[in-house]
């Protein structure tokens, strides 16, 4: 016996809300009381802006942001650069085991985050690399590259190959054909891959815990020690410039995605004529050239 669409259609949409509430509710009570006058979270005593006054005269916090803020800049470009550098080269070489390579390249995003921590902090003692800025940077880039190396490499599979072909029988050499005609089309993929390493960087607190110095306090470290001592409106109004942080950027990331995949199908080549020609291009039978 069948059962009625509509009742199909009733749970489908319970699901949908209960596991949007079971979410987003709890994140929307943080925002709430954030604006909470009381200094106990628990107790509502009216609307106020009075914690983030406080939280903005705070001057450790602000130079944990600033920790933070550079050292989600630094990893993303430099994970950025190795992802498509890495990505380029599987593409290109066909090597024996690529698959096997491929996987060994995305375990930092399945491989848990503590152990992770633990294998860092260990490997930076055995060089005897001082704890701070640069071991967070190689941790948190370690762990970014897998993201700008995946969508690149998905990106660069749906890229038609004939362009570069093109480009090369035209006279560009093998590098030159790649930042003319591959890098335009691969910006989408790799500005979207800098936007999840920069947010997945500046939220991490396992990772940083392990390889941070005693000097050196990021953000998320400095809100999990706080909230030892108890949660004030304080920490829910930095919890929400976070949170509206973090939103605006998966936002740009999902848009620019978007574009780049409405844009493959506007990758074909234009053929010009023209009369006035570079240097090394072949010549058609009339004096002009063709080009891309």
């Amino acid at each position: 016996m069948k059962r009625p669409a509509g009742t199909v259609r009733g749970f489908a949409r319970f699901y949908i809300i209960f596991v949007l509430a079971v979410m987003y509710v709890p994140i929307l009570l943080v925002i709430i009381y954030s604006f909470n006058q009381n200094r106990q979270s628990a107790q509502w005593g009216g609307l106020s802006l009075h914690w983030y006054r406080e939280l903005f005269r705070d001057r450790a916090l602000f130079e944990a942001l600033l920790n933070s803020l550079v050292l989600g800049l630094l990893s993303s470009f430099c994970a950025a650069i190795i992802g498509v550098l890495a990505a380029s080269g599987m593409t290109r070489a066909r090597l024996p085991g690529a698959k096997s390579i491929e996987l060994l390249a995305i375990l930092p995003i399945i491989t848990p985050e503590i152990i992770m921590g633990m294998v860092s902090m260990a490997f930076f003692a055995f060089l005897s690399l001082p704890f701070g800025m640069l071991t967070l940077v190689i941790a948190h880039t370690t762990m970014c590259i897998p993201y700008v190396f995946l969508l690149v490499k998905a990106r660069l599979e749906g890229i038609d190959k004939s362009l570069a072909e093109a480009a090369q029988d035209l006279g560009a050499g093998e590098w030159r054909a790649f930042y003319d005609i591959t890098l335009p089309l691969l910006m989408p993929a790799i500005v979207s891959g800098l936007l999840i390493s920069f947010a997945m960087s500046f939220d991490d607190v396992i990772i940083s815990i392990f390889v941070t110095g005693v000097n050196t306090n990021t953000l998320p470290i400095k809100i999990y020690t706080q909230l030892k001592v108890g949660v004030t409106p304080k920490i829910n109004a930095l919890c929400t410039l976070l949170f509206v942080l973090t939103a605006l950027l998966s936002l740009c990331s999902a848009v620019i995605s978007g574009y780049g995949s409405h844009s493959r199908g506007n990758s074909r080549p234009k053929i010009v004529i023209k009369k006035d020609h570079p240097r090394n291009l072949p010549e058609s039978g009339d004096g002009s050239i063709c080009s891309v």
